[in-house]
């Protein structure tokens, strides 16, 4: 069987330089969910200038059609990364935890008084 070879210090390292570049993934998600709009509105019509609200055109219709097709998608991957992020997190706290009750254990079964069975005592006939 193999072995596990787990540094925790070094995979909480890791986990936070991730975390890092998710929280920037985040905001920049978020900046452009709140600037789409006035980008598509700003983008208007290529057919010159009109009176009242500015009429859809080619560019905020792709930035709808953007919009649209990609934002499942974007959501989905900051869950699964905040998902994958705690998963390791937690797998390693089980490791670590893990590590800590074999020490316990073998720790405890180092401190038992030995069971001395000579041959002629206590049951062994030989």
């Amino acid at each position: 069987m193999t072995a596990w070879d787990i540094r925790p210090a070094e995979v909480g390292g890791v986990l936070s330089r991730t975390a890092t570049a998710a929280e920037g993934l985040s905001k920049a998600g978020q900046s452009v969910q709140k600037t789409l709009p006035s980008a598509a509105t700003a983008a208007g019509t290529i057919s010159g200038m009109v009176c009242g609200p500015v009429p859809s055109g080619p560019v905020s219709g792709a930035l709808g059609e953007f919009v649209k097709k990609w934002s499942s998608d974007l959501t989905y991957i900051a869950k699964r990364t905040a998902a994958s992020l705690n998963g390791a997190s937690e797998a390693t706290r089980h490791y670590v935890e893990g590590d800590l009750a074999m020490a316990r254990t073998t720790q405890s079964d180092a401190l038992k008084e030995p069971k001395i069975d000579m041959p002629g005592q206590g049951g062994d006939k030989k």
